[in-house]
């Protein structure tokens, strides 16, 4: 069962406070046992990866997007009340295009991702509960 202090880290991130999210979540997945802490560690590594795009670091992002998605791959379509699926959607959406682009266009990126109306193609990852 997730903790409490879990759904504080969502509102971080949906909020696009990357860093706080990072260390809400950090502490409640030092203590967590499996499968929860694998599953902490991916939204963490997702909530850094989003930190290092919005300061121009493609390199950290590329990196951490692609572990927090191999970590939460094995939790979708949901986990324990989370829309798994749309996070996974949305972050892959994102390396794909930073990858495509390349790491030094970090910056661009993320400044179509903070400015896409209507939240089109790749758009900033959210995390929502399962509806």
């Amino acid at each position: 069962m997730l903790e409490a202090a879990f759904w504080d880290g969502v509102e971080q991130f949906n909020h696009r406070q990357f860093y706080e999210c990072h260390d809400t979540l950090e502490a409640i997945w030092m203590e967590a046992m499996e499968p929860e802490r694998t599953f902490y560690q991916g939204v963490l590594q997702i909530a850094v990866a989003l930190y290092h795009l919005s300061n121009g670091n493609g390199r950290g992002a590329t990196m951490l997007l692609g572990e927090g998605l191999r970590r939460l791959g094995r939790y979708t379509p949901d986990y324990d009340g989370v829309d798994v699926e749309q996070l996974v959607h949305q972050s892959a959406a994102i390396l794909e295009d930073l990858q495509q682009r390349g790491p030094e266009q970090a910056a661009e990126l993320w400044r179509s991702l903070s400015t896409s109306p209507g939240c089109e193609a790749p758009c900033l990852p959210t995390i929502h509960p399962v509806r």
